[in-house]
């Protein structure tokens, strides 16, 4: 049943990709290609490097948060490049140069802390600047946030709660005639850009994602039998299906292809542990012979 909903997320995800970009099964072939005539060769260039320079696990949010970026500068125009955002901010056209992350955005790659800037910037030209911020992970609704000066029962505040991400908070009197808020969850909506990162990363999935340039191919690369053996036998034993695991894994790219199909964020927490042994192998991660212990005896 959660793989079901893993189906469900892709299909909306391409509906909404479709609407945005054109394509429903978008690659990082026809994003690049409709990347450049709009941000520039020189600026397209140095994403894709930012790209090359991630992790081959973490290459598919890398171009989603690029696919942001060109929705974004559709909406915003090319201006938004180099538009010093204030304070100790720099222009976005400084972050590409850099490609250094600014708190409290260090969490994120320069990539991802630029999509988010312009899936937030693209939310306050689409309904105005948030009157405060809250997290969602608490649902309560009532009175989340201090009320700005002059407000009216009945009037609707706008909040940010994610990058590009807003809803609507309605002025309320409460029973002491003070007044307060009520969220609108409802109202939750986000931003175009936000919604082509969303839905780029899991329409296109994990990949293979090869790009431009690359010599020699790292999808290419052989994986060693035993890690292949241990990480199949274990999926198999877990529930996997032989169609989803494909017939044999040789080369990164079998293995990549592999755990796109499996869908382990769907399944049991314990498949987090797969996904940990899958990953450092993709990557080379030195983890790797931990990893495989681990899953050795599950």
């Amino acid at each position: 049943m959660r793989q079901a909903h893993a189906e469900d997320a892709r299909t909306e995800a391409r509906r909404v990709v479709r609407n945005l970009l054109g394509e429903e099964r978008p690659t990082a072939e026809i994003l690049i290609g409709d990347v450049r005539p709009v941000l520039g060769d020189e600026r397209t260039d140095r994403t894709l490097e930012l790209a090359l320079g991630a992790q081959l696990t973490r290459r598919s949010a890398e171009l989603a948060a690029i696919a942001a970026l060109l929705v974004g500068t559709r909406e915003l125009g090319e201006s938004w490049w180099s538009t010093p955002r204030g304070g100790k901010l720099p222009a976005p056209d400084e972050v590409v140069r850099t490609a250094v992350a600014i708190e409290p955005w260090t969490d994120l790659t320069a990539l991802e802390m630029l999509a988010a800037w312009v899936s937030d910037d693209a939310a306050d030209q689409m309904w105005g600047a948030p009157v405060a911020q809250v997290d969602l992970n608490s649902w309560q609704a009532e009175d989340r946030f201090g009320l700005p000066p002059g407000v009216k029962p009945g009037q609707r505040l706008v909040v940010h709660f994610d990058a590009g991400g807003r809803l609507d908070a309605v002025v309320a009197r409460r029973a002491d005639e003070e007044l307060g808020s009520n969220l609108d969850f409802q109202s939750l909506r986000y931003s175009r850009p936000a919604e082509a990162q969303w839905s780029w990363g899991v329409a296109a999935g994990l990949g293979p994602h090869r790009l431009p340039g690359e010599s020699p191919d790292p999808y290419a690369r052989e994986v060693p039998a035993e890690a292949v053996e241990i990480l199949r036998s274990w999926a198999t034993r877990h529930g996997a299906s032989p169609e989803q695991l494909g017939e044999r894994w040789a080369t990164v790219g079998d293995v990549v292809a592999a755990i796109e199909r499996v869908d382990w964020m769907w399944r049991s927490g314990e498949w987090f542990g797969w996904w940990r042994g899958a990953s450092a192998l993709v990557d080379e991660s030195a983890y790797l012979p931990y990893r495989l212990e681990e899953l050795a005896g599950g």
